[in-house]
């Protein structure tokens, strides 16, 4: 994500492909190329009514947090015991992420495992069902129900927003002044 201007300002259908796989992932059937494997896809806008689109969409789910993109939660989750950051609840405690140094172990990972290709279509939201149904894609989980790993993902990111409510409010002022002095 060294340059977002690379990716348009438009409407469209984006391909999330993955060099490592956390182990718990099948991917029988999923589509692999050039040692890549399709585990997700998004669409930008959800709507015609929304402003999103595939620029905004696909630098939040690289450089934002689990609130606010479902692949980085899910990657988050599945890769915990790797990054030592559980889902936490952060600010006002309503909000929950992988923290700031979490987040940003999660950046690093996604930089060296993620990669994401994207077509520009008028409504993309016409074509998800469609691409839901003929692929396998085990990292997605609205209108995916048919995938089996579907039922396991969402009970893995369940118990891990439980777990968060568990626990306390983490402190990320803290974080940020440790990643300082590094």
């Amino acid at each position: 994500m060294v340059s977002p201007d690379l990716i348009p300002a438009s409407r469209g259908v984006y391909a999330w492909f993955f060099r490592d796989i956390p182990g718990q992932i099948p991917v029988d059937g999923c589509f692999c190329r050039d040692g890549l494997t399709l585990l997700y896809i998004g669409i930008s806008p959800k709507n015609a009514r929304s402003r999103q689109n595939l620029r905004k969409r696909i630098t939040y789910h690289y450089r934002g947090n689990a609130e606010g993109s479902t692949l980085r939660l899910t990657l988050g989750t599945l890769l915990g015991s790797d990054s030592d950051f559980p889902l936490r609840r952060v600010g006002s405690g309503r909000r929950m992420t992988f923290t700031h140094l979490g987040e940003q172990w999660l950046d690093a990972w996604m930089a060296d495992n993620a990669f994401v290709c994207w077509v520009e279509h008028p409504e993309p939201w016409l074509l998800e069902q469609e691409l839901l149904l003929r692929h396998s894609l085990p990292l997605n989980i609205q209108d995916n129900r048919h995938h089996p790993f579907c039922a396991t993902l969402s009970g893995l990111r369940q118990s891990a927003k439980l777990q968060a409510r568990e626990l306390a409010i983490a402190n990320e002022g803290n974080q940020k002044r440790v990643m300082a002095r590094e």
